[in-house]
C-alpha cells in the first residue's frame, strides 16, 4: 500500500474519478508530487455523499476491507491509529476477539494483545495499531503507548482505568485514558480488576513523567475512615477482635484492607479517645462510661 494513504487515520482526499462502484480519491493537487504517478483509493458508492463531484474534498478513514484491500469510508470509527477508546467485544473465537468500532468490518484483537481473556459483551479500553502485516488491530497492552507529559502534581486527584495488573509491580492505570500511571503493590489494600475505573491521588511524579498513584485518602481523612472500619468490625464480632500491634501485616490487610501502620494509627486514636481497650490478646470496645 502506498504511504500517501495512511491506514488507521482520517484524511481529506480529493475526488479524481467517478466509476459505477463509487469514486476514486487521491491527495489534493497542492499536496502531491506532480512528477509521481497519481495513486488512487476507492470510496464505495454507498459511502459517497450526495451531490459529490470531481475535485471535491472528502474526509475519509482509511482501512482494509474483508479481502484485505485498502479502502476509504466516510464513517468515523470509534478509535484511530495510536489513540484510545472503549470498545465492546462483539465476538470471541479461537484466534482472538472482534470489537465493534463503528465500521462494517469488526476490529480484530489477537489473544497476545489481551491483558486478560475477554468475553463477548465486555467493554474494554484499547488502542489501535498496525501489525507486521500492515493490518489494523486492537491492543489492551497500553503501557508503551501512553503519554508521560501530563500537568498533574503531587496530591492532585485523578481518574483513570486499570488496564493491567502485575503481582510484582501493582496495577497499571491509564489516567484520563492517556497518561501512564501505576498504583504500586503496597498501595493495593483491596482487590482491583482490569477495566475498573478508579479515583486516586498522585503520590509521586517520576523524572520520566510517569505517575505513582494511591487509592487511599490523605492521612487524616484515611485515619477517620480506618477508625470507622475497625469499630464496625468490633461491633460485628461482639466487641472483641484478636488483633493488636504485634499482629502480622498480612493478617491485618486481609481483615481490614489497610496496612499495619494505618491500623496502628487508627487503634492509637481510638484508644486515646477511650473508645477501645488494647490488651495482650487483642482490642475490645471500651464498655466503661
Amino acid at each position: 500500500m502506498s504511504s500517501i494513504f495512511r491506514l488507521g487515520e482520517i484524511q481529506k482526499l480529493q475526488v479524481v474519478k467517478e466509476v459505477p462502484m463509487g469514486v476514486y480519491l487521491s491527495l489534493p493537487e497542492t499536496m502531491r508530487d506532480s512528477s509521481e504517478p497519481r495513486e488512487l483509493i476507492l470510496l464505495p458508492s454507498k459511502e459517497v455523499p450526495k451531490d459529490t463531484g470531481i475535485d471535491d474534498l472528502i474526509e475519509v478513514f482509511i482501512y482494509k476491507d474483508s479481502e484485505d484491500r485498502p479502502i476509504a469510508t466516510t464513517k468515523k470509527p470509534a478509535v484511530t491509529l495510536g489513540n484510545f477508546a472503549y470498545l465492546k467485544v462483539a465476538q470471541v473465537n479461537d484466534i482472538g476477539a472482534f470489537l465493534s468500532w463503528g465500521l462494517l468490518k469488526d476490529l480484530f484483537m489477537p489473544f497476545k494483545e489481551q491483558t486478560y481473556r475477554v468475553q463477548e459483551g465486555d467493554t474494554i479500553l484499547v488502542s489501535l495499531y498496525l501489525d507486521k502485516s500492515e493490518r489494523l488491530c486492537a491492543t489492551m497492552n497500553l503501557y508503551p503507548l501512553l503519554q508521560t507529559d501530563s500537568n498533574y502534581k503531587v496530591e492532585d486527584s485523578v481518574n483513570g482505568t486499570i488496564y493491567d495488573i502485575s503481582d510484582n509491580f501493582g496495577a497499571f492505570v491509564a489516567v484520563d485514558d492517556k497518561y501512564s500511571a501505576l498504583i504500586p503493590s503496597n498501595e493495593l489494600f483491596r482487590k482491583v480488576y482490569i477495566g475498573e475505573r478508579v479515583h486516586a491521588r498522585v503520590k509521586e511524579v517520576k523524572p520520566d513523567g510517569k505517575l505513582t498513584l494511591s487509592i487511599r485518602e490523605k492521612t487524616q481523612i484515611q485515619m477517620d475512615k480506618d477508625c470507622a472500619v475497625i469499630m464496625e468490625h468490633l461491633k460485628e464480632h461482639g466487641g472483641f477482635l484478636p488483633f493488636h500491634d504485634k499482629s502480622s501485616p498480612e493478617s491485618i490487610k486481609r481483615e481490614f484492607q489497610m496496612s499495619k501502620s494505618e491500623f496502628k494509627r487508627a487503634i492509637g486514636r481510638l484508644y486515646k479517645n477511650k473508645l477501645i481497650v488494647i490488651g495482650g490478646d487483642g482490642i475490645r470496645i471500651n464498655r466503661q462510661p
